[in-house]
């Protein structure tokens, strides 16, 4: 209902991008899209009706704007190879989760549609730059300087709120891919433990790749801000979002509504994310 209230001009934004195969990926995963034949089938029936269908083959819940599940990321707190101690969400192990035909537990079927009220916060217009930089780490002076800024300093975030941050990272999307994906600014473990244990977060997000910065300034910080959003406190984590219109017609707060594709055994989910404001 908190996320309703936002919607009183019911202008909708698009908060996902295009899924294409130029599109940044991280790794060696693959965005491969096929119609096979043109037209796929008919002509059939006396109104010889003909079609087309389409062959994805992809890593279907992580590119592209992406929302991490909770079976995405684990922790391995035992030897190597021992799969029983290897953690994940609600302490399951590799042992219950792991399977080569989807995960046993935690997959994205699990999750509900997310109606949340949105807060985004332009933290590129704190440091006053068009882009933040790869290692940039937002701290919580930035997040405060990022409600003073947008006129919100005495905003009152309550359990089960959106919240989303503006790097400027995104104009490099299918302009720059190579810099893109060699690293991005973000969230470190001082506005995790904010999102976590203070705010409560339902859901988070960015306009970059990993939501948390890359590489972090602690060497010994391996996508360690994932380890403790999903793993530990089951915060999921929206990614590559389309934030800049929002940004341009300052639109601070808004409803906020995704709800991931139900693949069972899927370890996250593609889709497109609206705004309603």
């Amino acid at each position: 209902m908190r996320a309703v209230a936002e919607a009183d001009r019911g202008k909708v934004y698009r908060l996902g991008r295009p899924y294409e195969a130029k599109m940044p990926l991280f790794g060696a995963r693959k965005f491969s899209l096929r119609i096979p034949g043109t037209p796929t089938g008919g002509p059939f029936g006396a109104n010889r009706i003909i079609w087309h269908d389409e062959f994805l083959a992809t890593e279907i819940g992580q590119v592209g704007t992406q929302f991490d599940g909770l079976g995405h990321i684990g922790v391995m707190i035992g030897g190597p190879g021992d799969k029983d101690r290897m953690r994940f969400y609600n302490g399951f192990t590799e042992t219950e989760v792991g399977d080569a035909y989807g995960l046993k537990k935690l997959g994205t079927e699990k999750l509900y549609p997310i109606v949340a009220r949105g807060v985004l916060l332009d933290i590129a217009a704190v440091r006053g730059v068009e882009m933040m930089e790869a290692g940039d780490e937002i701290t919580m002076a930035d997040v405060k300087a990022a409600l003073e800024r947008q006129g919100m300093a005495d905003f009152a975030f309550e359990e089960g709120d959106g919240v989303f941050f503006h790097t400027g990272w995104g104009k490099l999307w299918n302009v720059d891919n190579d810099k893109f994906n060699s690293g991005a600014p973000g969230i470190g473990m001082e506005v995790a433990r904010w999102l976590t244990d203070e705010v409560e977060a339902g859901v988070v997000g960015a306009d970059t790749w990993p939501t948390e910065v890359v590489p972090n300034p602690d060497p010994a910080c391996a996508f360690c801000v994932h380890q403790h959003l999903m793993p530990r406190h089951g915060l999921v984590n929206q990614e590559n979002m389309y934030l800049d219109e929002l940004v341009a017609d300052r639109v601070w707060t808004f409803m906020y509504v995704y709800s991931p594709v139900p693949i069972v055994g899927a370890t996250g989910s593609i889709g497109a994310p609206v705004a309603i404001d």
